[in-house]
Parts: structure tokens; sequence; C-alpha cells
């Protein structure tokens, strides 16, 4: 019984895990599952493709919202013919400087990965640089 009451602060959780989809030019997941069915064989093609819709799509994009802890995203890459990442950080240039961020690359055509972060109470925004897609937003509360 002793031991029982000395391990317990030991115990740790089983980390929340996010899974996400990218497609040409956007998340699946953060925009209800829907694939806008984007063409692109270069990152331009994103740029412009977002320069048109991107603001009308992260008006109804879902707003994820987890709890603070340790979080693990798995990013699929999912027929996107080039290389992709992922990055998540602070919403604003103030809480990119007090908030945890995680990113990285190596995403090549099918293959997922994960993303270990600590997640910290507020708001962050994650996209992918590379795959430009908009900056959906997340809340830890």
């Amino acid at each position: 019984m002793v031991l029982a009451l000395f391990a317990a602060p030991f115990v740790q959780a089983a980390p929340q895990m996010v899974e996400l989809t990218q497609v040409p030019c956007q998340f699946l997941e953060s925009e209800h599952g829907i694939d806008q069915g984007f063409k692109s064989a270069k990152i331009q093609d994103c740029e412009a493709i977002n320069a048109r819709t991107g603001d009308e799509r992260l008006a109804r994009a879902v707003v994820l919202k987890l709890k603070p802890g340790k979080t693990v995203f798995r990013v699929t890459n999912r027929n996107v013919p080039y290389e992709l990442g992922f990055w998540l950080r602070g919403a604003t240039l103030i809480s990119r400087t007090t908030l945890p961020s995680v990113s990285g690359g190596g995403l090549s055509t099918g293959k997922t990965q994960d993303y270990i972060i600590d997640l910290k109470p507020g708001e962050y925004v994650y996209s992918c640089p590379l795959n430009p897609t908009p900056d959906y937003r997340l809340v830890v509360e």
C-alpha cells in the first residue's frame, strides 16, 4: 500500500493525439473533412489558391480546442507531390516568444510523421509553409 502512494505521482497520462491530413493547400480536418479538390504541383500554386480562397475558408474552419499537456500531432501527406512540413506556434508575435512551438519537414507523399509538444494555455496557429495552407487556429485551455 505504501508503495502505491509513492508511485502515484510518477504515473503520466498518455499524450493527446491529434491526427491531421494534408492535401494540396489545406489540412482536411481543419476544413470539416472537406477536400476542396485543389491541384498543386509547386508552392506557388497554393499561394495563389490561398490568396483567392484563404480568408473565406478560415472563416469557416474548425478551431481546435485542446487541453494543456503533452500532445502528439500526427501529420500525413496525402497526395501532395512535393515534400511537406508542419509548424505550430503562438498566434501573435508576442505569444511566439512565450508559447512553445514545434516544426519540421520531411513529409514526402504518403508519409506520416509525429510532432510532439507540451502545450501551454493560449492561442496558437498551425500551418505548412511548404504546402502553403492558411494559418488554422488552435486554442489551449
